[in-house]
């Protein structure tokens, strides 16, 4: 059985495009994959975070991560604050990298540009994310595209490390999923859909309610063309909303083109708003039962004790290649 790690930060509350890029696959892998799920807080703070906000948005992800189906009997969800061992590998990586490679990070410099006073967490951001991954043996790290350069060097790291001090880590293999892996905003359909956008219509939020939702998906950018077909080049908007609509439906992209054809969006939209309010339903009601539960602090309090388990073996092999070890343990 393989090992699947993958984070996401709790920064804002969740969207459509997390659910359907990444959390919706992460239900169907862990049938036969063993799963390690983290809320990565510590990444949250590379830049300036309110801490009861950030108490609040990491208790609300896990909440989400188990409405939308996350089972943990099957899978380990766990805090990355509560597993000290990511920040002790994560300096060894740190002091395995080279800044040269750091700087050349294109969210480095995308969020670093023109300001003053950047965090240094914002440069050594991948290192840390390298040791969440190789803390776990992880065979496979399901991610968006816009991740694909750090975990290049994840990889680079970890061959980096085996080939100095010994062969201690798992070089991951990076996939992304070809169906859903990059829903795009509402407003601005060139770009990917963000829970940090500033437009609040650029984005359907998981915890959206249905008026919410039609709205939203109402003023949605189209064209003046006023066809229902597939064209991401010359229809980017309309192209966004059928894969948000296929993937919520089931329903093929082919198929959808053929049943609104000569109907126009008007329609098509509020069909759209019916299915994502429909689906996000049975979500939304398990996660208010979730949120304020103990059931909530059981979960992540097992997911902690299972997550440190592992991730100490691989920090003490690591640390002993180092030499940073004074006696076996």
């Amino acid at each position: 059985m393989k090992t699947i790690f993958s984070g996401i930060q709790p920064s804002g509350t969740l969207t459509i495009g997390n659910y359907l890029g990444a959390m919706k696959h992460f239900v169907e892998l862990q049938d036969d994959h063993d799963c390690f799920f983290c809320i990565v807080n510590q990444h949250a703070i590379t830049v300036p975070q309110d801490k009861a906000a950030l108490k609040q948005q990491t208790r609300s992800l896990a909440a989400l991560y188990l409405a939308v189906g996350i089972d943990p009997d099957k899978s380990t969800l766990f805090i990355q604050s509560e597993v000290p061992a990511h920040a002790q590998l994560a300096w060894m990586l740190q002091c395995t990298s080279y800044i040269g490679e750091l700087e050349r990070m294109t969210q480095f410099k995308d969020k670093s540009a023109g300001k003053e006073g950047v965090s240094a967490g914002l440069l050594t951001y991948p290192p840390l994310m390298a040791a969440d991954i190789l803390l776990y043996k992880t065979d496979i790290v399901p991610v968006g595209e816009d991740q694909k350069q750090h975990l290049e060097l994840t990889r680079n790291l970890a061959e980096r490390f085996n080939s100095k001090f010994n062969e201690i880590f798992t070089v991951p293999e990076v996939r992304i999923p070809k169906v859903g892996a990059r829903i795009m905003s509402l407003t601005e359909p060139e770009k990917k859909m963000s829970k940090s956008a500033e437009n609040q219509k650029s984005f359907i939020s998981m915890l959206d309610d249905e008026n919410t939702i039609t709205k939203k998906i109402k003023s949605a950018v189209t064209d003046s063309e006023g066809t229902v077909r597939y064209d991401k080049e010359n229809k980017p908007g309309v192209a966004n909303l059928l894969s948000i609509y296929s993937i919520f439906s089931g329903e093929t992209i082919e198929n959808l083109e053929k049943k609104y054809e000569g109907k126009g969006y008007g329609e098509f939209k509020s069909d759209l708003a019916e299915v994502v309010a429909s689906a996000l339903k049975p979500i939304q009601d398990r996660y208010h039962e979730l949120i304020n539960s103990k059931e909530l602090d059981d979960i992540l309090d097992q997911g902690a004790e299972k997550a440190n388990r592992r991730a100490f073996k691989t920090l003490v092999k690591a640390e002993r290649a180092m030499g940073l070890e004074r006696k076996r343990r």
